[in-house]
């Protein structure tokens, strides 16, 4: 039996070698986004556009990077994502897909709650049709020869 049990534990240790790296590439791909969204954070405190006042901002910054270096982060939560593009939907059909964008964070940002709201903008460009050049360019007939 204990030749068996041998056996059976050997067997485990190619598949727990297999699934190091993968644990080690998830993690190393949290602490990127943890580091990422550090940056972001400071960005905000020393823009002066987050609601609180800088050293706060950043004390704050600083906690939420502890937390998710060591795991007690909670992940976002989707529902607030939901809301938020779930607003764009009382919009006309050629507004809401800007509107959406903005939602998930393209474009600019300004103001805060303690300003009285947050200002999204989103600048699409549109090109329209081409003119033919040969029509483009008319002569005048009207001038003299």
């Amino acid at each position: 039996m204990k030749t068996s049990t041998l056996f059976r534990s050997l067997a485990l240790v190619p598949l727990m070698a297999l699934s190091v790296p993968a644990a080690m590439a998830a993690d190393q791909t949290a602490q990127q986004s943890a580091r990422a969204r550090y940056e972001q954070d400071r960005a905000v405190c020393n823009s002066g556009r987050s609601n609180q006042d800088r050293k706060t901002c950043m004390q704050e910054a600083n906690a939420a990077l502890a937390a998710a270096q060591g795991g007690r982060l909670p992940a976002p939560d989707p529902s607030l994502a939901r809301n938020a593009t779930k607003r764009c939907a009382a919009l006309p059909v050629e507004d809401r897909k800007d509107c959406e964008a903005r939602m998930r964070g393209q474009g600019t940002t300004s103001g805060s709650a303690a300003d009285g709201g947050i200002y999204r903008e989103l600048v699409t460009r549109t090109v329209g049709p081409v003119e033919n050049a040969a029509s483009a360019v008319m002569p005048d007939d009207s001038a003299p020869k």
